[in-house]
């Protein structure tokens, strides 16, 4: 009994303390004046989505694609065009012959089947120059800068499979070995090139030599991602050495290295796409596509007039702004395991969200995120309300949506694009930032479920107040 009383009592304190609190919070209300106070609504907007195709990107690699490969997404063939690095001031010894000059292509991993050979060969540039000042697409036309008669520079052939690592370079800055493709060039290319003697500039040797055109000829179950491209110059020369009866032969080894100094172009083809577009475009009821590299987008489409109607009539003409605008992407194809050849591709890692209007300019200028026009996120692993395993995007587009809202250009839908890509990060006093983006370029596959799916619909939840 004293337990009940003891209950009872307690909770007629609590209903007491609610009331005196509702009070207090009525009486603050009553001495705002009308103007002055601060609303806050909640409201949920359906979101529409559709797919875009893509021709190119804008070609800034920093490993290459070669080879070919199909999936269910298209076949996807990449080649290499680049120029070397000139050293500079270098010269070869007084008296040194070559031996051998060859090409070398380093890989960290690839795409496919590991196990299906694939042939390569390699070209002279022997049209146009590159600018280096200038970007380039993937889709950019080799013909323009190889000729159509020009000789293999290669020996032979070079057959490769990509699981049979038969020689490695080992990497000091990353502490690992990686495998590495060795061709020997033509008899004739190997004159050529140790011929040339002018390494006063970059532009001098470009002049002398434009550049070199790695091409995949044949196998359509392998892509490589080629970490490292260069040309390796074997030469020996002889001195005399104090004291010695004999003259002294040294064999030495001079690289040309395809770098961040000299422009590099990964040209980037899908065979059938627009016909893989269109059945992709049948499927959209369901689920969204975004293929890479330079195939195909998901372009998101929030109906801006309908939120800033909505958003001004409950706010009575305030000033908005926007406390929470959540949009979560449900991703649908994620694999532990590789189990067939399209589980190579797999969902990109990192999801740019970005205006439409700004999406040339942005790569192009090499822009970073920001809050109002291109928004990061990483592919989450969570728990749904079943306990089972899901994978997401979620973007933040509170400050994006304040800023449309308030400006006197605000179209009746804004059309954004969800983009793959490669992200640099850097850490200074314990504070990471980003350094660079860019558009992906090497394979991934993101299915994600439509904004017109009937079981997980997309819609942006969005909190906001005026005042």
């Amino acid at each position: 009994m004293l337990q009940r009383k003891i209950s009872i009592i307690i909770l007629f304190i609590a209903v007491f303390l609610t009331a005196c609190k509702d009070d207090a919070s009525s009486a603050g209300g009553s001495i705002l004046e009308k103007d002055d106070e601060i609303l806050v609504r909640a409201d949920t907007f359906m979101i529409g989505s559709s797919l875009v195709m893509c021709d190119s990107i804008v070609s800034l690699p920093d490993s290459f694609l070669l080879g070919e490969m199909a999936n269910d997404y298209g076949t996807l063939h990449a080649d290499i065009l680049t120029q070397l690095a000139c050293p500079v001031g270098f010269h070869y010894p007084e008296g040194a012959t070559v031996d051998s000059v060859c090409l070398c292509l380093a890989y960290r991993t690839w795409f496919g089947d590991g196990n299906s050979p694939m042939g390569i060969t390699a070209y002279e540039i022997d049209r146009g120059k590159f600018d280096y000042a200038r970007s380039y697409p993937t889709n950019i036309d080799p013909d323009d800068y190889v000729s159509s008669d020009a000789p293999e520079i290669l020996a032979n052939e070079k057959i490769v499979v990509a699981s049979r690592k038969k020689d490695s370079l080992y990497s000091s800055a990353r502490q690992t070995y990686y495998p590495i493709i060795r061709a020997k060039m033509s008899d004739d290319f190997t004159k050529r090139f140790f011929d040339i003697r002018d390494f006063s500039s970059q532009d001098a040797f470009n002049e002398q030599f434009k550049g070199v055109y790695i091409v995949s000829e044949f196998g359509s179950g392998t892509i490589l991602n080629i970490l490292d491209v260069n040309i390796s110059v074997y030469y020996s020369f002889s001195y005399k050495k104090a004291g010695a009866d004999m003259d002294t032969v040294v064999h030495d080894i001079k690289t040309f290295y395809a770098n961040s100094e000299v422009r590099q172009i990964n040209c980037i083809s899908y065979k059938d796409h627009k016909e893989i577009f269109d059945d992709l475009l049948n499927k959209t009821d369901l689920f969204n596509y975004v293929v890479a590299p330079a195939n195909i987008y998901t372009r998101l489409q929030f109906p801006m007039a309908e939120i800033q109607k909505r958003i001004n009539s409950r706010i009575d003409g305030k000033r908005p702004y926007v406390n929470m605008g959540k949009v979560k992407v449900d991703v649908v194809n994620v694999n532990d395991k590789v189990l067939n050849r399209n589980d190579w591709s797999q969902p990109a890692s990192k999801m740019l969200l970005i205006k439409e209007s700004a999406m040339n300019r942005f790569f192009t200028k090499r822009e970073l995120p920001s809050d109002t026009c291109a928004l990061l996120a990483d592919l989450t692993k969570g728990t749904n309300k079943l306990g089972s395993t899901e994978y997401y995007y979620t973007y933040d587009m509170s400050a994006l949506l304040t800023n449309q809202l308030r400006s006197t250009n605000n179209p009746d839908t804004l059309s954004m694009l969800m983009v793959p890509v490669d992200v640099v990060m850097a850490t200074n006093n314990n504070t990471t930032y980003i350094i660079s983006i860019k558009q992906q370029q090497t394979v991934s596959a993101t299915v994600t479920y439509s904004a017109k799916n009937p079981f997980k619909p997309m819609d942006i939840e969005v909190v906001y107040s005026g005042f």
